[in-house]
């Protein structure tokens, strides 16, 4: 429980003795399900974190005072890092916390705080791929980059952060100015924390491409991560439609276990949207990783839904990976979201997708967009 202060001459009654009883032997418990800002009245108790995805706990100035402790744990699948906000936190092992991590986090002052390790798994280390160093939070990692298919090579078992994204879809082509055709679909996206004891086999999913005479485009190929305990997979992007289906494509399909007893599950990719009935009409865009593809009822194309910026994994500026691409129009066509290819107009070929993962804008009456192969980033402290 936390701390309880009495004046002098104070008379207790039972209740009060019997929770100072308790604070021996059990800490007031704090759950939290989302990332978290220390306040106050968490001296002394205990705050534990409950989440399948990522999430972060942040360590102010002025709250605590020296001699103040707290105990931190994640019992979630996603790990939970200690994150300095104002204040400065050091420690000896790793303020990223895997599931069934844990420690006491000791203050120096009201501006400085040591977190004490209460054992737990701690990171790996692992080669393959192209290697780079990066800074994430305040806090140092090797980040392994995969754009084509190889193995893992685990060098010390620990716990690794990944993160898996599928082709994106090809958008598709018509060969005159009656129908437009439908923006790619984004390629699937799961981003979670895996404990490895061996080699890993990576597999990158290949992109789709537009559609070069008149049809639908190509579907993006899946990405996956074969373990020695089950196979984690995302889903290849929806390829955009010809013909006289105005719909975009759908994003990347659900991951999904194959082997064994790895259960770990992406985003499912949002579906694409709608194009109107009737001459030289519009057509909807592709699906993204965060949001629908949009639908329109006239001559110009739809947006393709939203992708997810990749940055606050790997670092550096803004990149957004698994967007839809944007749908063709006979006035106009619509932008794919940032990353992903542009609807064709009229005789313009539709847009090809820039970063990873995402889909390929449609066209009309001209080559469909392409989307990009997928890519698999691990990082480890």
């Amino acid at each position: 429980m936390a701390i309880q202060d009495f004046v002098a001459g104070q008379v207790l009654t039972a209740a009060q003795m019997d929770a100072l009883q308790a604070n021996d032997y059990n800490q007031t418990v704090s759950n939290k399900t989302a990332s978290y800002t220390l306040v106050a009245a968490d001296k002394g108790t205990r705050v534990v974190m409950s989440n399948a995805g990522a999430t972060t706990i942040t360590v102010n100035t002025s709250l605590f005072a020296a001699g103040d402790t707290l105990f931190i744990q994640n019992i979630g699948a996603g790990t939970c890092t200690i994150t300095a906000g104002t204040a400065t936190v050091t420690t000896a092992g790793s303020l990223a916390l895997a599931q069934w991590g844990g420690g006491t986090l000791y203050f120096t002052s009201a501006s400085a705080a040591i977190f004490f390790s209460g054992g737990g798994v701690s990171y790996g280390a692992a080669t393959g791929g192209s290697s780079s160093s990066i800074t994430v939070g305040g806090i140092n990692y090797t980040l392994l980059t995969f754009t084509s298919s190889g193995t893992l090579t685990v060098t010390k078992s620990g716990i690794f952060d990944v993160a898996v994204i599928g082709g994106g879809g090809g958008g598709g082509r018509r060969d005159d100015l009656v129908v437009s055709t439908g923006g790619g679909g984004a390629g699937g996206l799961t981003i979670t924390t895996l404990y490895l004891t061996a080699n890993a086999t990576l597999t990158v999913g290949a992109k789709g491409a537009g559609a070069p005479t008149q049809g639908g485009g190509s579907k993006g190929s899946r990405s996956g991560i074969i373990t020695t305990i089950g196979e984690l997979v995302v889903g290849g992007g929806g390829a955009g439609n010809g013909g006289t289906n105005a719909d975009g494509a759908s994003g990347g399909g659900q991951s999904a276990t194959l082997s064994g007893g790895l259960a770990i599950f992406g985003a499912q990719g949002k579906a694409g949207g709608s194009g109107p009935a009737g001459i030289q009409r519009g057509a909807g865009g592709g699906g993204g990783y965060a949001a629908v593809g949009a639908s329109t009822l006239t001559t110009t194309g739809g947006a393709g839904g939203a992708g997810y910026d990749i940055s606050a994994f790997i670092a550096g500026s803004s990149t957004f990976v698994s967007a839809g691409g944007g749908g063709a129009g006979a006035t106009g066509g619509a932008a794919g979201s940032t990353g992903a290819g542009a609807g064709g107009v009229n005789t313009t070929a539709g847009g090809n997708a820039t970063t990873y993962g995402s889909g390929g804008g449609g066209s009309e009456n001209a080559t469909g967009g392409n989307g990009q192969d997928g890519v698999i980033y691990v990082r480890f402290r």
